[in-house]
């Protein structure tokens, strides 16, 4: 879950805990608010720890020697492009 994801879960409980007073038959929509705020929430922090990981600055692993060596020769007898 993004960031985004997390804010939008946590503005849409917000509208159904505080803003609507209307009720569905059988479900309680205060309820449903609270748990989507929960999981916004919830999203938010394991986006922030998972993307902080990531972050770390690791050095980089450079091999001692290069793979291969390649020769490269240029050709003279061919006309640059206009």
């Amino acid at each position: 879950m993004g960031i985004g994801t997390s804010i939008f879960l946590i503005a849409v409980g917000a509208i159904l805990t505080f803003a609507l007073d209307a009720s569905i038959g059988g479900v309680n929509l205060d309820v449903v608010g609270w748990i989507l705020m929960a999981a916004g929430v919830l999203g938010l922090i394991m986006t922030t720890l998972v993307w902080g990981r990531r972050r770390e600055v690791v050095a980089p692993v450079t091999p001692a020697e290069p793979v291969e060596y390649r020769r490269v020769e240029e050709r003279r007898d061919v006309a640059p492009p206009l």
